[in-house]
């Protein structure tokens, strides 16, 4: 995929900015509660948007939606410890994942399947790096031992694997629609 125009791309670096806060920091209530997109928004900042630049920005969205919920919100900060640090290496997994399969990335069912293979694995590691940093170095269990973590990875990987590729999946619906709806344009003009 040939890289996206600078309008296009500040576009999407607003959307995913615009997601990643209504989905983070949950302000809206539990009725219009949506699973947190990060981890896909991640992938999909590293497949459309690549820079190293929009990831920093990112990054440091992330972090201060986490801050507000936290110190202006009253969000239990249960999940911030010396392993909060590691939230890094998880989403540079994610977005240096996409950004490799982009250059891969045809407009057929191989280059967004492949995209989206590319995702499981991506949020599969990316999630093993993060709950496995929370678990072992966050200190919220004193004795840690691989049976309970294991029992936990089984617990939460899944969901956050699943939700993630539901949003990847979504967004490369909405690619195809667009690549379609441009075909027809470009047949009927």
């Amino acid at each position: 995929m040939k890289p996206l125009s600078r309008s296009i791309r500040f576009g999407l670096l607003g959307t995913f900015a615009a997601l990643m806060i209504a989905t983070r920091f949950h302000h809206f209530g539990d009725v219009l509660h949506l699973p947190d997109a990060s981890m896909a928004l991640f992938f999909l900042g590293g497949l459309y948007l690549r820079g190293h630049l929009p990831f920093l920005g990112l990054l440091a969205l992330a972090v201060g939606v986490d801050w507000a919920a936290v110190e202006l919100a009253g969000v239990s900060d249960f999940c911030v410890t010396p392993a909060y640090a590691f939230l890094l290496p998880a989403y540079a997994v994610l977005w240096y994942g996409g950004r490799a399969w982009a250059p891969r990335m045809s407009p057929d069912w191989r280059g967004l399947s492949g995209a989206w293979l590319v995702a499981l694995v991506c949020a599969s590691l990316s999630f093993a790096i993060s709950n496995g940093a929370f678990y072992w170095l966050g200190g919220r269990y004193p004795q840690p031992e691989w049976s309970q973590y294991l029992a936990r990875v089984w617990q939460w990987g899944p969901l956050f694997v699943r939700t993630t590729l539901i949003y990847v999946a979504s967004a490369l619906l909405v690619h195809s629609l667009v690549l379609v709806a441009g075909r027809h344009r470009a047949i009927g003009a």
